[in-house]
């Protein structure tokens, strides 16, 4: 009777630890990425903006108290080079597009396409077919293995950390430094929250119609100035950024005018709206009983195994008896442990259902969004 109780307790052990070790060294690896194929839409609102517009039939006009829709429509992109079956990059398009709710005129469109790396959300380069696209017919291609893009574009990395991150402003075209800022609560996730602002920061020059700045010059040079500031939450298992918040401000100034006498260009906040949020959130709570599996579980798994292979072995050295059933437990319980949980992981690959051979890419990659 002691015999099996040894041979029981160090099969289990042996099993648990097992199944711990390829959690942590297999499913880890092949679960915790970001999916090739994603596809959302998320929506931003504001209102009481000031902001310029460009009616169909007349010149541009600086309007007050402006509600504004952003809508942006994420996908990814299966047919890219990079993109493989657990490869560490995927490709994601982005499209977004900015109208005031009353005529529905278009206040600014753009779109991205970024190579990234699966776990740390990181924008990755060599990458074919990179680019950006802020005007329309005006598009910004990548060269040989020069990065784009650079930083944080979409996610944040598994397992955030709470320090600094490089964030990526689609304005400014290039990475500014985000700092962790606190943690709260949000639908029930804790979640850290990431912010900076970006001070007024000269963009480029331009020609504008006078009448635009308050001139009675039939054009004037002027410059473009840019500040932002920028909160966004982040579930730190996932990376996923769950709330976006931006405080925008854009000018144009003569060289006369100093910081805030210029004419408003953009003046006021997008904000996800509650829906978005909520949908961002449902996602989360979706996917984080799968990487508790891959992330607590083992630690819980080698505990375990290692408190039953203990007793297992007191009781073997007491009795002294048992040894070749002991040790054939070891085996067939590790053997066990680990072939069941690689079987397990495989068959839940977000991979292995997708058909990468058979992909053509989308010749709107605007989505219809201009």
């Amino acid at each position: 009777m002691r015999t099996a109780v040894v041979a029981a307790l160090l099969g289990l052990g042996a099993f648990a630890a097992a199944a711990g070790l390829v959690l942590q060294l297999h499913a880890y690896p092949l679960l915790a990425k970001l999916q090739h194929d994603i596809n959302t839409v998320s929506i931003s609102e504001g209102e009481g903006v000031t902001a310029v517009v460009h009616p169909p039939a007349g010149m541009p006009e600086v309007r007050h108290n402006l509600r504004l829709t952003a809508t942006t429509h994420v996908e990814g992109d299966l047919a890219a080079p990079e993109v493989k079956e657990n490869g560490d990059v995927t490709v994601w398009k982005r499209a977004t597009i900015v109208k005031e709710d009353s005529d529905k005129l278009v206040l600014s469109a753009e779109v991205r396409k970024v190579c990234l790396d699966r776990r740390t959300g990181e924008a990755v380069a060599p990458c074919k077919g990179e680019f950006y696209e802020t005007e329309q017919g005006r598009r910004i291609t990548a060269e040989g293995r020069r990065l784009l893009q650079p930083g944080l574009n979409f996610v944040f990395p598994f397992n955030t950390e709470q320090r600094d991150h490089r964030w990526y402003d689609t304005v400014l075209n290039r990475p500014v430094a985000i700092h962790f800022a606190g943690e709260q609560l949000l639908q029930g996730l804790d979640v850290y929250r990431f912010a900076h602002t970006v001070p007024p920061t000269a963009l480029d020059r331009l020609e504008v119609p006078g009448a635009l700045v308050g001139s009675p010059e039939p054009s004037v040079d002027v410059t473009r100035y840019y500040g932002v500031t920028r909160t966004l939450l982040v579930e730190p298992t996932t990376g996923a950024v769950l709330s976006v918040r931006e405080d925008i401000r854009q000018e144009l100034r003569t060289d006369a005018q100093a910081e805030g006498a210029g004419t408003p260009v953009f003046a006021g906040e997008l904000r996800l709206t509650n829906a978005s949020v909520t949908s961002n959130v449902d996602q989360v709570k979706q996917n984080l009983p799968r990487l508790f599996v891959i992330t607590v579980l083992p630690v819980v798994l080698w505990v375990a195994g290692a408190v039953l292979v203990v007793a297992g072995l007191v009781l073997l050295a007491v009795r002294r008896r048992g040894l070749v059933a002991g040790a054939l437990a070891l085996v067939i319980g590790a053997c066990l442990g680990g072939a069941l949980t690689y079987g397990v992981t495989d068959a839940n690959d977000p991979d292995g259902s997708l058909d990468l051979k058979n992909v053509v890419s989308s010749s709107n990659v605007d989505y219809g969004l201009r």
